[in-house]
């Protein structure tokens, strides 16, 4: 049985549907969608504020398929006809979808099995659902996400928080920081070491030069001439463009540790700049999908490669635990009404900005 609260919800909300791989044009906006029924060992969520990322650009666009070989932005306005139905998981994805992977809000109901006092408790929703068959679902992908009034999601995902953040502020941390502290941790950062962080002026880059400095490292970030106090300020001791040559910037054999969320043409160069020893981690490839490899360069130095998108054990509390602490701080770059998502994401687009686009929803 669905515990509820006392005020009356009605049965629909407003959200955005997506209704097939393209262009913006596939983000409809809905005044008549059903608000979910939190089910057993569920809770539901009234959204906030829920933030924009690449994925749901990726996703939008067919990017995920392995039948596309370009960047994201080539495919930002119409899509990639060449797409195949595949998403992130490589499952065939479903419309119609909500998508959103950040969510901010308040519990306004539980499911049997969930303590009814949870009710009204201020909640970050770590986007990653495991299930028990060891599948994986991905919020706002293979189930409704973030960009509607409510959504439901699993209690243990559903993480209380305790600060004066705004909604806004809390809901620019799950995709991002999330992502960048499960990198590191994945990578095996520890203080002392040099960290070199591609696309910083980022979500998850600028995240990660936060998260990589508040370890003790030595961070130098890779963005743009115009962004680079900005990403300093963050913790980053130096600032190179990230069109430069990084051998001849940095030499090689320079960092412990490379956080990449761009790939692309700068693959085989962030390799080389790499100690013997040294470990890549990734987690994004919005600069281009398909990169070169020279093997001898990673056997040779004993690299280790990360491919990492599942949060490892435990890597979100510790994240709710860094915001709650104060830690950490979150980089709002700009904020939209929900309606406006296509707005928002030709924004997101332009990389124009520093930290996160956060989308607002109005009740």
């Amino acid at each position: 049985m669905t515990v509820q609260t006392s005020r009356d919800r009605g049965t629909t909300m407003h959200g955005v549907v997506l209704t097939g791989f393209g262009g913006p044009d596939r983000l409809v906006w809905r005044e008549d969608l059903p608000i979910p029924e939190a089910r057993a060992g569920e809770v539901l969520v009234q959204v906030g504020a829920a933030g924009v990322n690449n994925t749901d650009i990726n996703t939008r666009i067919g990017w995920y398929s392995k039948a596309v070989a370009a960047d994201t932005a080539t495919g930002a306005d119409a899509g990639f006809a060449d797409a195949g139905s595949d998403g992130w998981s490589g499952a065939e994805f479903t419309f119609p979808r909500i998508q959103g992977a950040d969510a901010a809000g308040r519990i306004v109901a539980v499911g049997a099995g969930v303590d009814p006092a949870r009710i009204g408790e201020r909640v970050l929703v770590e986007p990653v659902f495991p299930a028990a068959d060891g599948a994986v679902r991905y919020f706002g992908s293979e189930c409704d996400g973030a960009f509607a009034e409510f959504a439901r999601v699993p209690a243990a995902q559903a993480h209380a928080i305790a600060c004066a953040l705004s909604d806004a502020e809390l809901a620019s941390f799950p995709c991002a920081y999330g992502a960048a502290l499960n990198m590191l941790n994945r990578t095996g950062q520890a203080p002392g070491e040099r960290v070199l962080v591609t696309g910083a002026s980022g979500g998850v880059g600028s995240a990660a030069v936060q998260l990589a400095r508040a370890r003790g490292g030595h961070v130098v970030a890779l963005a743009a001439a115009d962004k680079a106090a900005t990403v300093q300020a963050l913790g980053a001791e130096g600032v190179v463009p990230r069109e430069a040559d990084l051998v001849a910037a940095f030499g090689r054999d320079s960092f412990d540790v490379v956080i990449d969320v761009a790939g692309g043409a700068q693959f085989g160069a962030l390799l080389q700049v790499l100690r013997p020893g040294g470990r890549y981690g990734v987690a994004g490839a919005i600069a281009g999908p398909l990169v070169e490899l020279d093997l001898r360069t990673l056997y040779l130095k004993d690299l280790a490669l990360f491919g990492c998108t599942v949060l490892g054990a435990g890597v979100f509390a510790e994240l709710v635990g860094h915001i709650a602490s104060g830690r950490i701080r979150p980089l709002v770059a700009a904020t939209f009404a929900l309606r406006d998502i296509a707005a928002a994401q030709a924004e997101f687009l332009t990389k124009r900005h520093v930290g996160k686009i956060v989308l607002e929803i109005s009740y």
